[in-house]
């Protein structure tokens, strides 16, 4: 295991498109729920408790080495918006490219051709820890991180936010981090069916809103 290795899949300016997505924050911005670096902070904690746990446990799942067409459907199933499983997709498509070319591998290569159109982000970012020689651990922080860094960093963006309040926004949520790390690590370790399902509604009914408006700074 290499150190580097998890420093370069966790950077933000790794190749995998996720700069184009703001994680649900544009439209909580546009709906008034995110006006400041207090709701941020609300905001982050909740998507990482919730839909950050799922995909930290599928994440971890996939560098296991369990089943990633299994998975895939398992991710399907814990992603109830049509709009959110369109854009795991297509984020999974991109890193899965930026992945081939940055650490190959016979399962990368598997899971491209069974799923040409794109396997959801977490699992492809579990497989792609697993190639790189990362462990489940490693793959959940990636996920969990992915899952706060990317609001975080549109918000500053989106209300101008001063961007030293939201990396320390990011720092307090240092521990909550490390807790769904090991949570979902524990859960990816019991095998699918033990895979955490946590639901975050108004993450799902913003998203089906935002992909209908014509006019957005973020795909997501």
């Amino acid at each position: 295991m290499t150190r580097a290795a998890l420093l370069i899949l966790a950077d933000g300016r790794f190749p995998a498109g996720g700069h184009a997505h703001s994680g649900g924050a544009e439209p909580a911005v546009t709906a008034g729920r995110i006006r400041d670096a207090d709701d941020l902070a609300g905001f982050c904690r909740g998507r990482l408790h919730t839909a950050g746990l799922t995909t930290a446990a599928l994440a971890a799942a996939a560098a296991l080495g369990l089943d990633p067409l299994a998975l895939d459907d398992a991710a399907d199933a814990r992603t109830p918006s049509p709009a959110l499983r369109a854009t795991a997709r297509k984020l999974g498509r991109q890193l899965m490219r930026a992945a081939r070319h940055t650490w190959p591998g016979p399962e990368l290569d598997a899971l491209a051709a069974a799923r040409p159109r794109g396997a959801h982000q977490p699992v492809v970012l579990g497989l792609t820890a697993r190639s790189a020689g990362l462990t489940p651990e490693d793959a959940a922080h990636c996920a969990a991180y992915e899952a706060v860094g990317g609001p975080a960093t549109a918000v500053v963006r989106l209300l101008s936010l001063d961007p030293f309040e939201a990396t320390a926004v990011l720092a307090r949520l240092a521990p909550d981090l490390d807790r769904v790390v090991e949570q979902a690590v524990a859960a990816a370790r019991q095998g699918i069916d033990a895979l955490p399902s946590a639901s975050a509604p108004l993450l799902d009914i913003a998203a089906e809103i935002h992909a209908a408006q014509p006019v957005r700074l973020f795909a997501s």
